[in-house]
């Protein structure tokens, strides 16, 4: 478990995102939520790209849009159910270029290194 904990921390956190925060939004600001929660997606996916060396991170977009299922039926209607591919895409963007990041510094410090 001590292999995943930096996985295990961003994951609490996209869960905090998903479960918690919506308590604190009211009727009128759901759009501005949705868009924050996006947006915290795709910054945390981008983080987990980065920092990240394990294969494991690669599932990180199907278990977002997964964890985001049940909370269409806590806090939304059904027609919030979409915004599971959304998150998908965008985990799936974020990962991809934080990765494509750490794969460049790679990169540069090992011709740095000789």
């Amino acid at each position: 478990m001590k292999r995943y904990i930096k996985e295990f921390i961003i994951l609490v956190f996209q869960l905090f995102m998903f479960y918690v925060f919506p308590v604190f939004a009211g009727p009128t600001d759901a759009m501005g939520m949705v868009l924050l929660i996006i947006m915290a997606t795709l910054l945390a996916s981008f983080v987990l790209g980065v920092l990240s060396g394990k294969k494991i991170k690669y599932l990180y977009p199907v278990v977002i849009s997964i964890i985001f299922i049940p909370t269409v039926f806590i806090w939304y209607n059904e027609s919030a159910l979409i915004h599971s591919v959304w998150y998908l895409v965008i985990s799936t963007f974020g990962l991809l270029t934080g990765s494509a990041i750490r794969a460049i510094v790679n990169i540069i410090r090992r011709k740095i290194k000789g």
